[in-house]
């Protein structure tokens, strides 16, 4: 697997006195009209403040939630302006947005609004890639989240500027996620959880070929455990993908799956939830059980890398989320080069407090596993050879 050409750093490129946009990732989550979780912003902070350092007049700019194509004020960059402590522009892109940047002394910074308020930033548009470079001299990628979305602000606009480069954070990910896909030090252990084997086919396929053994938890365990020919009772399986999940089962890569779960009649009975070793016809598995938690130990015990991504049970929703939470702290534990990302892994590692211990966390769930399996991601795949 060949790397991505060579990127330009935004430490490479002279600032003063430029327009610089920024693509970030602040899709942070929100509650009540409040950051809930600060992480991405403060992942965005390095590059932004050497572009400000540099005395670049910074266009930063992001999406947040899915508003598709409509301004929504309850999804609004207002609160995320608010902790960076910068003017919110009334929209992204027209006259008085570009009367605003204009204005921009060297070192200082505008928050645009809501990329995805305007249809053409998921459809890549032309026209709104185009009106977005009228704010800006150099483009700079440091949205890795979004790597793999073709979209106006990460793939349509870089090809109209004529200096772009990578942020810290994006070639931080890059670097990391290269080891791990390229070089990983054996023995290589994966953890994959989630709800769907189809989510994670492809990554399940490529990682196949480096890893020595691979853990397989969250919902998607159990069609491989129905094409074990075990009873999974009434868990969520993927019938069309029993087949596939046979040919893996019966590949060369060690696969290992719960050996125990913690059952209950549906999702809302948390007080009917017990532990078991076989799964009752009526009732289905929302979480691994300790036999299963010590099984993953063992098997930890001596790797020297370690990919985790995706939850192993209804984490969301206690008392389900003690098994993810137990491989929190398990992968924390580990000597080895560990590499974590998807939202409610980087959530259990955070909420066992350990995420200090972590070797990576990165800011890109699906962007990540994308990465892995081989694909050229539009974000990156815009930045290369430029400049």
């Amino acid at each position: 697997m060949s790397s991505p050409a060579p990127l330009r750093s935004v430490a490479d490129l002279a600032l003063r006195g430029r327009r610089v946009f920024l693509r970030a990732d602040l899709n942070v989550p929100l509650h009540e009209g409040r950051v809930a979780d600060v992480a991405r912003i403060a992942a965005s902070r390095p590059t932004l403040d050497h572009i400000r350092q540099q005395g670049g007049r910074v266009v930063l700019a992001s999406h947040l939630g899915r508003p598709r194509g409509q301004r929504r004020p309850e999804l609004s960059l207002r609160p995320i302006a608010e902790i960076l402590e910068l003017p919110l522009a009334p929209g992204c892109t027209g006259a008085e947005v570009e009367a605003q940047v204009a204005g921009l002394a060297d070192g200082e910074a505008l928050l645009l609004e809501n990329l995805r308020f305007h249809p053409g930033e998921e459809a890549n548009d032309p026209d709104f890639a185009a009106a977005l470079a009228r704010l800006c001299d150099v483009y700079i990628n440091d949205a890795f989240g979004t790597a793999h979305r073709a979209h106006a602000s990460t793939a349509g606009l870089a090809a109209l500027c004529s200096e772009v480069g990578a942020g810290f954070l994006l070639a931080r990910e890059i670097e990391v996620l290269t080891r791990v896909r390229d070089q990983p030090a054996p023995p290589f252990v994966c953890i994959l959880g989630g709800a769907k084997v189809s989510d994670k086919l492809a990554v399940l396929d490529a990682l196949s070929r480096r890893a020595d053994a691979i853990v397989i938890g969250g919902a998607m365990a159990y069609t491989f455990l129905r094409a074990r020919g075990e009873s999974v009772g009434a868990s969520l399986v993927e019938p069309d993908q029993i087949e596939l999940a046979q040919r893996i089962l019966e590949g060369g890569t060690e696969l290992v799956l719960p050996v125990d779960h913690v059952v209950a009649k549906n999702i809302n009975d948390a007080a009917g939830a017990e532990t078991v070793t076989e799964i009752p016809d009526d009732k289905m598995a929302l979480d691994i059980g300790p036999a299963s938690v010590e099984r993953i130990r063992e098997r930890l015990a001596g790797a020297a890398t370690i990919f985790w991504n995706g939850p192993l049970g209804l984490f969301e929703r206690p008392p389900f989320d003690a098994g993810t939470r137990a491989v929190a702290q398990l992968v924390a534990a580990s000597p080895a080069y560990s590499v974590v990302g998807g939202g409610d892994s980087l959530a259990a590692v955070r909420a066992a407090g350990v995420a200090d211990r972590i070797s990576h966390l990165s800011t890109g769930g699906g962007a990540a596993l994308e990465f892995l399996e081989g694909h050229s991601l539009p974000g990156i795949a815009a930045l290369e050879g430029s400049g």
